[in-house]
């Protein structure tokens, strides 16, 4: 757990630690996964609880039927496009979910999807948070992937590591903006950075530091691992 205050010289030299050993191990994972800022938006939204192949389903759907834009989503029937999106699961409430974005863009935006995208980062950010669906994490998902701006995305794999690796803020019941500030405070406010670094941590989550029986042995942290340092190597 960090100590103190979570700025430091120290703080910030583990975490480009983390980053070089990662980038050395996995590559550039050259995210998001979609083709402009509609997609990426629509993505983020559809792959809450679900499995990117069956979000890429959906929106090969949502394509074919000409849904491809916020103002054909405002256009588009709520019980058809729930249809269109049925493989991503829980797709009444993503419809729902869908349907309150494409709104919002059309109501204050006249549908223009870059002018909301352009506006300032703090303002953005919390009017995504206003919109039904978006959360923290997806929002960050749209901040980072679709507007461009360094909002670092915290999500399940990023606490799991940063939890094992003794990052884990000081906190009784630390919340998604505490793992955030960790980033934010110690790391320059680079898009690219926070792109590339959060794309790499899902890598390893899904690679080695898995929620159960992490494969500790050849892992690229294991040296500076607390967690993975106090497990038997036979464990690995």
């Amino acid at each position: 757990m960090l100590n103190g205050n979570p700025a430091s010289a120290g703080i910030t030299a583990r975490l480009f630690d983390i980053y070089d050993r990662f980038h050395a191990a996995y590559g550039p994972q050259n995210w998001w996964p979609g083709d402009g800022p509609f997609e990426v938006i629509a993505g983020a939204i559809l792959t809450q609880s679900a499995a990117w192949t069956n979000v890429e389903m959906a929106l090969k759907n949502m394509r074919a039927a000409g849904c491809w834009s916020f103002e054909a989503v405002h256009r588009t029937p709520e019980a058809e496009l729930a249809q269109l999106v049925r493989s991503s699961g829980y797709f009444n409430a993503k419809a729902r979910k869908l349907k309150a974005f494409a709104d919002h863009v059309m109501a204050n935006y006249q549908g223009n999807l870059d002018r909301f995208l352009s506006e300032p980062q703090g303002p953005l950010r919390d009017e995504l948070l206003s919109i039904h669906g978006i959360g923290e994490e997806t929002a960050d998902d749209i901040m980072v992937y679709a507007a461009g701006q360094a909002s670092f995305v915290i999500d399940t794999y990023t606490r799991r590591i940063m939890d094992r690796m003794d990052l884990t803020p000081v906190a009784a019941r630390p919340k998604y903006a505490d793992y955030q500030a960790v980033f934010h405070i110690n790391l320059p406010a680079d898009t690219q950075l926070f792109n590339e670094f959060h794309a790499l941590w899902d890598r390893h989550a899904k690679e080695a530091c898995t929620k159960t029986s992490p494969r500790c042995q050849g892992c690229c942290l294991l040296d500076i691992c607390p967690t993975g340092a106090s497990r038997p190597q036979a464990e690995g």
